[in-house]
């Protein structure tokens, strides 16, 4: 839907506009700051059922709209994201607001100052509608292992997949992906029109395949971290979750550059203003990853592989097999490293400067104990047990010091395939569509995020940029994406070929049962899926 025609429809449908559409529709005056926050705070909390939202910052959102609002009118706007609602996950530190995890560790905790890439959103104007779910501290692919409970995935929630599917969605959903399902969930169901996750091993890409939107991991480095609670430091990424690869182009070029408080950060490459319209795909070259056929890879997913990497090549790309020898070994090696990491970073949660502390005090080692085994779950207890293991004299160069060098050899084979002049990858994202809560708790989280990252997880190993884009429906009427992958500080290009991928594609905006205009919403929706396979 273009800007203009969305001067015939109510406000409510301005939540399924892109925002560069909404942001032309502010400064034509066909909405209102405030209104525009107010839809987006009902639409969260028509949705509560979904679980998405940890935090909703109403008072803060409408007052944050509220200046916005007098700036449009003054027409004086801050940039492209003045008066845009979004939100940000939960590990992401924001002033005055709590910031918990997903975890009784840090229920409580209201940090003093903005995560760097929140406040550049702010400082565009940007207006913060709420603070997403996630697994506690991020250490999940499901976002089923949070203290406040699991993230419902919205298109449990469509016509088209209850007209598919033998069970109630109500009574047996389907999982939002992770860690940062939320996130994925807010943008999904129209409640926020980009959402910050955190990207370790997957966790915005996982997600945004399984809810059916655009999900970016930057180059490592380009984003700061400051304000951002560390997982595993050498591969935390801020994501950005949005419902076009032009929005999130928008937001990276807000969000990037150097942050004298992370390191870690680089200076940005210079970037044109915006992604072009008209994209000359015969200059491109796109590998095929022959190891990325992993067992276990859906029918529906294959298929959409091969349709998508035949549209590539019918339009003139050079489209080739290529191979990446050590990714077998990446999710062994991504265990150790980040069991390694989290003992480290979770050592800091010991009860005496912020968050849980225990009541036990006869000494202070049994406050500590008692302080971690309150504050932590299952999950983050035993990576930091696994940590602690591997980091013991004993054990130190069986393992963390073989599973750098395997890093080094993941990263070289990536190296290696680009220098042969390879622009892109194109790749699963996911082994299938959105799977079914009761299926998916039946695995332990280990076993669970080794199977649903088996494709994400190279990429922060080797601090390249990926980007997961909508493809088509399943046949379970769900959400598939594929997963591009560009070359270190290549951002731009890997999201100029993700933009013309995207056009050709056309995926569906997500409709609910029950919505109004329901019969025409659903078949718009089923006129634009691709079938299976053609």
């Amino acid at each position: 839907m273009s800007a203009s025609s969305a001067a015939f429809r109510p406000v409510a449908a301005m939540l399924g506009l892109s925002i560069r559409e909404v942001s032309q529709a502010l400064r034509d005056g066909r909405v209102s700051a405030t209104e525009l926050c107010r839809k987006c705070i009902n639409q969260i909390q028509r949705t509560r059922y979904l679980n998405a939202f940890i935090t909703i910052t109403e008072e803060t959102a409408m007052e944050q709209a509220q200046r916005a609002h007098n700036r449009l009118r003054t027409g004086k706007p801050l940039g492209p994201l003045d008066g845009i609602p979004f939100s940000v996950k939960d590990n992401f530190c924001t002033e005055n607001i709590e910031t918990t995890c997903a975890s009784s560790m840090l229920k409580g905790y209201i940090p003093p100052f903005n995560a760097t890439v929140v406040q550049k959103l702010l400082d565009q104007g940007a207006v913060l509608v709420g603070k997403t779910n996630l697994d506690e501290f991020a250490m999940g692919s499901g976002s089923t292992d949070g203290v406040f409970g699991p993230v419902r995935n919205p298109w449990s929630y469509t016509t088209l997949y209850r007209e598919q599917s033998t069970e109630d969605p109500d009574s047996d959903w389907l999982i939002s992906g992770g860690s940062s399902g939320g996130s994925a969930a807010a943008v999904a169901s129209l409640s926020s029109f980009l959402a910050l996750g955190s990207d370790t091993g997957g966790s915005t890409r996982n997600p945004g395949s399984l809810c059916g939107v655009v999900a970016l991991k930057p180059t490592y480095g380009l984003l700061s971290r400051h304000g951002l609670i560390p997982l595993v430091n050498s591969m935390d990424v801020p994501g950005i979750m949005t419902r076009s690869v032009h929005d999130a182009a928008t937001v990276l070029r807000i969000m990037q550059g150097r942050d004298e408080r992370d390191s870690t950060t680089i200076q940005a490459p210079s970037t044109p203003p915006s992604l072009p319209e008209h994209f000359d795909i015969r200059d491109i070259r796109v590998g095929i990853p022959k190891e990325y056929h992993a067992l276990g890879l859906s029918q529906d997913t294959l298929d959409q592989w091969s349709r998508v990497a035949t549209m590539f090549e019918q339009a003139g790309a050079q489209v080739q097999e290529v191979s990446l020898p050590h990714t077998q070994h990446s999710i062994v090696c991504y265990h150790v490293l980040c069991c390694c990491e989290v003992a480290s970073n979770m050592a800091r949660f010991d009860g005496l400067e912020y968050g849980h502390r225990s009541t036990v005090d006869s000494s202070t080692d049994a406050m500590y104990a008692t302080t971690r085994h309150e504050g932590f779950n299952n999950v983050v207890r035993r990576r930091i047990l696994s940590g602690n293991y591997f980091l013991l004299k004993s054990n130190y160069d069986r393992y963390f010091v073989k599973a750098q060098q395997m890093r080094r050899l993941i990263t070289e084979d990536f190296t290696n395939v680009f220098r042969s002049g390879i622009d892109v990858l194109l790749t699963p994202t996911t082994l299938s569509d959105a799977v079914r809560y009761s299926d998916f708790i039946q695995e332990d989280n280990r076993t669970r995020s080794a199977q649903e990252d088996i494709f994400t997880q190279p990429v922060n190993m080797a601090g390249l940029p990926a980007v997961t884009i909508p493809t088509a429906l399943s046949c379970r009427g769900l959400p598939i994406g594929l997963q591009l992958i560009g070359q270190t500080l290549q951002d731009w290009k890997l999201l100029t070929v993700a933009h013309w991928m995207e056009q050709q594609l056309s995926f569906p905006v997500i409709h609910f049962h029950g919505d109004s205009d329901e019969r025409e919403l659903d078949r718009s929706v089923r006129e634009r899926t691709h079938t299976i396979g053609s």
